[in-house]
C-alpha cells in the first residue's frame, strides 16, 4: 500500500532515453513504420485496439482526422471507411485523448462510471433537462433505434451550453441525447453525412454489455492510465491535452505507484526537465524498420498529441492552426505533417474540390530532403481514397 505523501526518492530512478531510440520507437509503436495489418474492416479492427483510441474531429478537409489516422496505417480503405469498419459492434465513441473512438473492450470500464472532458459540463446539461425528457428518449432510442437525433421526437427548446462563443445545440432532444451518451445508456453506432446514429449498447455492444468488472473509480483510474501510456507511447508527466479527462488523475499517487508496482516506466530526454511515462519493458520490444512510403499525418495523429515532444525528438515544430486567425497562422488552417523513413520531412495543406486533390502550399523541412516521387505516390494514394481523379500541387517550396 502507498502511503499519501510518500516522497518522490522512493520512486525507481528515471532513465535516459536517447532521443534517437525516442523517434524509432514512437514511429514502430504507433504503427506508422509500415502497413504491416491486413487491409480493409480487419487491419481497422485490429489498429483501433493497438492504438486504444483513435481522436476524432468533425472538419472533413481531405477526410477527417479519424480517417487520416487509419489511412495513413491500413490499406484498402476510402474516405468514411474507420467509421463504417467499426460501428457498430467493434468500437464506440467516449472520452480519452478527448473525444475518441475506442475499442469495444473499453467499453465496461466506461459504463460503471460516468467520465467527461474537464469542458463538458455534464452537470449543467442536467440542470437544464428534466429527468421526463431523459426517459422519454432513452425510451424511443431502445424502441427505435439505431436512429439519429433528427429522427427523434422533439421535445423543445432548451438553454444552450457557451463556450467562449461555441455554441451548443439548443435542442432538448440532442441535449438528452449528449448525457445519455455520457453515461454510457445510449451509445453512438454509427455516423453518416446527416450526422451521428445512436442505439442502446444492448444492441450495439451485445457482448460488451453484458460483462462485468469489479466496481470503483480506482479500477477504471489503473486501467485508463495504463491505456493512455499505451497509446502515446511516452506520457508527459507535464499538464497537457495529452491527459484530457484523466488531468485530475496526472496530480495524484497512481502514476508513481504504477511505476513502483512495474507497470510502468519513468524516463526523461537529454536537456529536458520533463519525466515521462513509457509502457514497463518497451526497449525490449520488437522495432519495426520504417518502409520508403510517404504518410500524411492527421493534426491530431498519436504521433502529434504532445508537440513538445515531437519537437524535441524530430526536430519539426507543428501547431494546428485551425482555430487562429488567418493573420496569426505561420503555415495555414489544415495542415498535416509528412513522415517518410521515420523522420517528420515536410507539411502540406490541400483539399478535395471538384474530383481534384489539391495541394494549395507545401512546406519541405529544412535540412531535410523531401522525396517528390514518394510524396506523389502519397497524393495518388489519398486522392483515391477521397474519390478524386487527379492531383495538383506545387513544385516549389511555399509559404
Amino acid at each position: 500500500m502507498v502511503r499519501p505523501g510518500m516522497p518522490r526518492s522512493a520512486l525507481p530512478p528515471a532513465q535516459t532515453l536517447d532521443p534517437d531510440v525516442a523517434r524509432e520507437w514512437l514511429v514502430s509503436h504507433l504503427g506508422l513504420a509500415s502497413n504491416r495489418l491486413p487491409p480493409g474492416a480487419k487491419g481497422t479492427r485490429q489498429l483501433l485496439k493497438e492504438l486504444r483510441c483513435i481522436q476524432l474531429d468533425p472538419l472533413d478537409v481531405i477526410g477527417t482526422n479519424a480517417d487520416l489516422v487509419a489511412l495513413a496505417r491500413v490499406d484498402g480503405l476510402a474516405r468514411g471507411d474507420v467509421y463504417r469498419h467499426l460501428m457498430p459492434g467493434h468500437a464506440f465513441e467516449h472520452w480519452a485523448k478527448e473525444r475518441c473512438i475506442l475499442p469495444a473492450y473499453a467499453f465496461p470500464y466506461y459504463r460503471e462510471h460516468t467520465r467527461e472532458a474537464p469542458w463538458w459540463h455534464l452537470a449543467t446539461r442536467l440542470e437544464r433537462l428534466s429527468e421526463r425528457i431523459l426517459d422519454a428518449v432513452l425510451e424511443e432510442v431502445a424502441t427505435r433505434g439505431p436512429i439519429s437525433a433528427a429522427e427523434l421526437t422533439d421535445h423543445g427548446a432548451v438553454k444552450p451550453l457557451d463556450w467562449s462563443g461555441w455554441k451548443g445545440t439548443g435542442k432538448a432532444t440532442s441535449m438528452a441525447l449528449e448525457v445519455l451518451w455520457t453515461r454510457c445508456q445510449v451509445v453512438i453506432c454509427g455516423r453518416e453525412q446527416r450526422g451521428k446514429r445512436y442505439d442502446v449498447p444492448e444492441r450495439a455492444l451485445p457482448e460488451m454489455a453484458r460483462a462485468k468488472l469489479a466496481s470503483g473509480p480506482e479500477v477504471f483510474d489503473r486501467w485508463a492510465v495504463l491505456e493512455r501510456v499505451e497509446a502515446a507511447g511516452l506520457l508527459s508527466r507535464a499538464a497537457g491535452p495529452h491527459w484530457s479527462m484523466l488531468s485530475r488523475v496526472r496530480t495524484t499517487e497512481l502514476p508513481d505507484t504504477l511505476v513502483r508496482e512495474g507497470l510502468l516506466e519513468e524516463m526523461v530526454l537529454p536537456g529536458s526537465p520533463r519525466r515521462y511515462l513509457a509502457p514497463a519493458g518497451f526497449r525490449e520490444r520488437p522495432l519495426t524498420a520504417p518502409d520508403e512510403r510517404m504518410r500524411i499525418l492527421g493534426p491530431l495523429d498519436p504521433l502529434l498529441w504532445d508537440r513538445g515532444l515531437v519537437k524535441q525528438v524530430f526536430g519539426f515544430e507543428y501547431v494546428w492552426e485551425v482555430y487562429k486567425p488567418a493573420p496569426q497562422r505561420r503555415w495555414g488552417w489544415y495542415v498535416c505533417p509528412l513522415l517518410h523513413r521515420g523522420q517528420l520531412v515536410g507539411r502540406l495543406e490541400a483539399r478535395v474540390e471538384d474530383g481534384v486533390l489539391r495541394v494549395d502550399k507545401l512546406w519541405r523541412e529544412k535540412g531535410v530532403k523531401l522525396d517528390d516521387a514518394a510524396l506523389d505516390e502519397a497524393l495518388a494514394r489519398h486522392a483515391k481514397a477521397c474519390g478524386a481523379t487527379r492531383v495538383r500541387r506545387p513544385r516549389a517550396r511555399v509559404g
